[in-house]
């Protein structure tokens, strides 16, 4: 394998037979590496499975060469730039709900980064607080948001 996680990366899509480039830039705390090709859609994968798993074995690899090598995130047509977008815009929908209603808004199950974008997007609400909480037998966890009495 190459030594460089975007190359790591390019010869695993090689491989998997898809004729992709990989553009590098710097991400906060990370690299990031966009892959552009005809069919992101398959890169993507079903809610950006397939694009996690290929970050996953990226990480592993750069990880063994060298412990100290910054997190990759891999994206495939700004897709996860979009998802995290969206995300953002239903964490102010549930904290608009929970004002309206003075009640508890339950967002989830969430992974851990999503559950870190809506964190970091209500935080600047005053009058909001978000906790996240585990789903009782699983290991899902999703968000409560409410509004502050």
């Amino acid at each position: 394998m190459s030594s460089t996680p975007k190359a790591t990366l390019e010869e695993m899509l090689k491989h998997l037979g898809f004729e992709a480039t990989v553009e590098e830039s710097d991400a906060e705390h990370a690299k990031l590496l966009n892959i552009q090709c005809e069919d992101t859609g398959r890169l993507i994968g079903r809610q950006g499975s397939t694009l996690a798993d290929l970050q996953y074995i990226t990480n592993r690899i750069a990880f063994q060469r060298d412990p100290s090598a910054p997190k990759v995130i891999v994206d495939a047509g700004n897709y996860r730039g979009e998802a995290r977008e969206a995300l953002a815009i239903k964490a102010r929908e549930a904290a608009a709900k929970a004002r309206r209603l003075g009640d508890v808004v339950e967002m989830g199950p969430l992974n851990s980064s999503d559950r870190f974008v809506v964190h970091n997007t209500l935080k600047e609400e005053p009058d909001i607080t978000t906790e996240s909480i585990e789903i009782e037998g699983t290991t899902d966890k999703v968000i409560l948001v409410r509004a502050k009495k």
